[in-house]
């Protein structure tokens, strides 16, 4: 390293950058789009290469809930308190046209939309998504995560 080089950043970029490339996902999985979601991690598409390659399994390790699948009313109440047991700062991505609206099932049975249940940061459209448009919207999570007022404290 030469001398005088130097880089200068602010602490809130840093850690939203820092964010950006550190997402763990919990997905919660309830139909074909699974498919879809599943594939979008594997060696062809590979969504490690975004720093999201680490899903996990428990909502209290995880920042990012990808919701994936049909919503049934009886199932609403569990969605939210996995959403509840994640710890902030969390993001929500709504995965499919059956959780952004219900899809095919206009009925009494099925959720119109998760946004009635919890709030969503990134709706990725589709039926069922290509892995493409999956890696699109983790994209723009990203930009989301990085661009937003990181919250942070220094401990005396």
């Amino acid at each position: 390293m030469k001398e005088g080089n130097f880089i200068t950043t602010t602490l809130e970029s840093f850690i939203g950058w820092a964010r950006k490339y550190s997402v763990f996902q919990y997905p919660f999985v309830t139909a074909c789009c699974g498919m879809e979601y599943m594939s979008a991690a594997a060696s062809r598409f590979d969504i490690d290469r975004f720093g999201a390659g680490l899903t996990r399994f428990t909502p209290r390790q995880a920042d990012v809930l990808f919701v994936v699948g049909t919503i049934s009313h009886k199932l609403a109440p569990v969605l939210r308190k996995v959403y509840d047991q994640m710890t902030e700062p969390k993001w929500v991505v709504a995965f499919g046209t059956c959780t952004i609206t219900g899809g095919l099932y206009d009925n009494y049975a099925a959720v119109q939309g998760i946004d009635s249940i919890i709030p969503v940061d990134i709706y990725i459209p589709g039926c069922p998504p290509r892995p493409e448009t999956v890696l699109d919207g983790l994209m723009k999570l990203q930009e989301k995560i990085q661009k937003e007022k990181q919250k942070w404290s220094l401990r005396k």
